[in-house]
């Protein structure tokens, strides 16, 4: 019962959630009763998740009707699931797929499992504060003319940090080639409920997009919702992806936790919203007082206002420091920590409490920081770079490989996944030559204390290369 009564304990710590789920453990808005008491499973008359006909395609409904969608489903395995299931139902196994390099580890699962042949688009980098740009419909658009086999286009919109692609221009230019638009918008649940955050891409005209409603709204970790607005989609062939990658016993506790989330926003939605819009207003105009650090705005760069993003980058301090301070001393647990910047994320759950702490947070760190003296960043242009790629990831994964010290991994190919977590997007991927770059650029990253996942030696001493 360890685990157990760790949660408990942190329960009723006072330490503030800066960080997904959306709901925040604000008790406010959860009001559900004993677990146990409803924790079912498909008995009579209560519907069945994949052969809905009743309570749960009619609670389905409501949620299309709520995010204007065609169809709409629910997800119990996370967006993850829906990313798994949306890929696959509209590919065959050897399909050219255009993907966003920043796409999410999930994706790239799906290329895996479907033995796909991504074509790679790069965003750009804002080079100012180290952070991935939106994708181009108009670098979309010389893709799919140079690669007339393209069957799927697939970005993410809002990006980890938030950042917003043309979604609409992209549309119309996959439309005019006849070629459906994926959006992995499992960040932007919240969009398009009110005029101070960005439209959602449903209304932006994408094919299938993904909601991850655990990130931020209330709703349990683990519930998502996969929208189909398209005869481009076989919507059959999605439900039916979907009673594969999800669990045959999906949990009533996570569906009635999105039948619970979308009701709220469909009772109470515009007050939540217009409160929440006030908070941040509130919230990014105080923080003008702030002289070293900085809070990023739109005029920096197009995101969603909902995702705080203090850059570090003039302040004589890391983003680990700041990171580590934020929690042991103001106790505030922030969502993400990257090169030279950390990430508080923000829901219509969070208190006004809840956003002085932090503001009063930044603004005693503020007056304790110098400006910065030296010029040193880490170069992440490796990241907008194109990568020789040698084998399929499918090949990769299926080769024969041999452990190196990761040290001298220099020009081989890497049968390993290596990404930054958070936000899950790769360095490298299965099949790619390791260069003296990508070397130096993940012992920098793993010097200022970034999580590096997918190598089976979770240190990144030794790495696993094809022989």
């Amino acid at each position: 019962m360890k685990l157990y009564n760790k949660l408990l304990e942190y329960s009723k710590s006072n330490v503030y959630p800066m960080h997904m789920p959306g709901h925040k453990r604000n008790d406010k808005y959860l009001n559900m009763v004993n677990p146990y008491l409803l924790d079912i499973t498909e008995i009579e008359g209560f519907d069945n998740l994949f052969h809905a006909k009743g309570i749960i395609k009619e609670s389905m409904k409501r949620a299309a009707t709520l995010y204007n969608s065609c169809n709409t489903n629910y997800l119990v395995g996370g967006s993850s699931a829906g990313i798994l299931s949306g890929i696959s139902a509209c590919t065959n196994k050897g399909d050219k797929v255009l993907v966003a390099r920043n796409s999410h580890k999930s994706v790239y699962n799906a290329i895996y499992l479907n033995e796909l042949k991504p074509i790679y688009i790069y965003p750009q980098i804002n080079s100012q504060y180290g952070i991935n740009c939106g994708i181009s419909p108009e670098d979309i658009e010389k893709m799919l003319i140079k690669h007339k086999d393209i069957k799927l286009i697939i970005i993410t919109s809002p990006t980890y940090e938030g950042v917003i692609s043309n979604v609409q221009g992209t549309s119309e230019i996959s439309h005019k080639h006849k070629v459906p638009l994926f959006v992995d918008e499992a960040h932007g649940s919240h969009l398009g409920f009110h005029s101070y955050f960005p439209t959602n891409s449903i209304e932006g005209g994408a094919d299938i997009v993904i909601h991850s409603l655990h990130k931020t709204l209330p709703a349990f970790t683990q519930t998502g919702l996969i929208h189909v607005n398209s005869t481009l989609v076989d919507y059959e062939k999605v439900k039916e992806c979907l009673s594969i990658y999800q669990s045959s016993s999906p949990s009533y506790l996570l569906m009635a936790s999105i039948d619970k989330c979308i009701n709220l926003l469909i009772e109470e939605g515009e007050k939540l919203f217009t409160s929440f819009a006030n908070n941040l207003k509130s919230f990014y105009e105080k923080a003008k007082q702030l002289k070293h650090l900085k809070i990023l705005r739109k005029k920096d760069i197009y995101f969603d206002p909902s995702k705080i993003i203090l850059s570090v980058r003039d302040a004589d301090i890391s983003s680990i420091e700041i990171y580590t301070i934020l929690l042991e001393k103001y106790k505030i647990q922030v969502e993400m920590l990257s090169t030279d910047y950390i990430i508080a994320m923000t829901s219509i759950c969070d208190t006004t409490i809840g956003f002085n702490r932090l503001l009063e947070a930044l603004l005693d760190i503020d007056g304790q920081v110098k400006e910065k003296q030296s010029d040193y960043k880490i170069n992440i242009d490796i990241l907008s770079e194109d990568v020789e790629t040698v084998k399929s990831i499918y090949e990769a994964k299926t080769s024969p490989s041999e452990t190196i010290p990761f040290i001298d991994s220099e020009g081989r190919i890497t049968r390993e996944y290596i990404y930054l977590y958070p936000p899950g997007s790769p360095v490298l991927l299965p099949g790619e030559r390791i260069t003296k770059k990508h070397i130096k650029y993940l012992l920098e990253c793993k010097k200022l204390g970034l999580s590096i996942q997918g190598l089976d030696d979770y240190d990144m001493n030794f790495i696993k290369v094809i022989m």
